[in-house]
């Protein structure tokens, strides 16, 4: 495979999130073969493991021009980083912030882990770019968005696999608001009532309430980081952002 060749293809760490769900979008309008990866780490619910699926096949019938482009979803098993992490994504415990100042709710390592694994696929399938929903503007309190961190993991892999990897993360400087606004200049009105309806974001795993943000708790971090976003860009006028 040519550099020109692998220069066009991608694999995207997709949850089945909201974030994640732009940037699958954001890499179909880029590059000419993108694949999907999730990884199974122990989380408290299943909801997002469905949510994946959903996300993916909607995108195939509501996107006929991005279709072509979407190829195979892997799922790696890392059950047992998970059980090591013992946080309340893994485990049944409060969201708090913890001794350390950090949310309860921090996987150590996470998206340390996943880059990596992610980067391995990516090595065996000839896809030179990794798309990460990673955010340092709205991000969590997770030290593993920032910007430093991920430019240090891509100078490490690409050192220790003698490769040219590029880890894309296109929602990096963007507020929540924005990343609204991203995905309606991908995909237009049908894009966002798609992440709305069938994204997954609730740390609760609840699917039980539609809100106008989406499906969730409506009181965990991750309902309300997602709501204040929608509610911002709601009162901006829905604008669209750059692609």
């Amino acid at each position: 495979m040519t550099d020109t060749n692998r220069d066009q293809r991608a694999l995207v760490l997709f949850s089945g999130g909201q974030d994640s769900s732009v940037c699958l979008a954001w890499a179909l309008a880029r590059y000419e073969h993108v694949e999907t990866v999730g990884f199974d780490y122990g989380q408290r619910h299943a909801v997002e493991m469905t949510a994946r699926q959903v996300v993916r096949e909607a995108i195939t019938t509501q996107f006929p021009d991005w279709a072509p482009r979407l190829g195979p979803d892997h799922l790696i098993d890392l059950t047992g980083f998970g059980a090591i992490a013992e946080t309340a994504m893994t485990a049944e415990r409060a969201f708090e912030v913890t001794d350390k100042g950090l949310p309860s709710t921090f996987v150590p390592g996470r998206n340390l882990v996943f880059l990596t694994y992610g980067a391995a696929l990516a090595d065996r399938r000839g896809l030179r770019h990794l798309v990460g929903g990673m955010c340092e503007t709205d991000f969590s309190g997770y030290p593993d968005c920032r910007r430093d961190t991920i430019e240090a993991l891509e100078h490490a892999l690409n050192l220790g696999m003698a490769q040219d990897f590029q880890i894309q993360t296109p929602l990096m400087s963007l507020t929540k608001a924005q990343t609204w606004a991203l995905s309606k200049s991908l995909g237009g009105e049908a894009l966002v009532a798609l992440i709305c309806e069938e994204s997954h974001t609730c740390y609760r795993g609840a699917r039980g309430v539609r809100h106008d943000w989406g499906h969730g708790c409506g009181d965990c971090p991750a309902c309300d980081l997602r709501a204040r976003g929608w509610r911002a860009w709601v009162a901006q006028g829905r604008p669209e952002l750059a692609a």
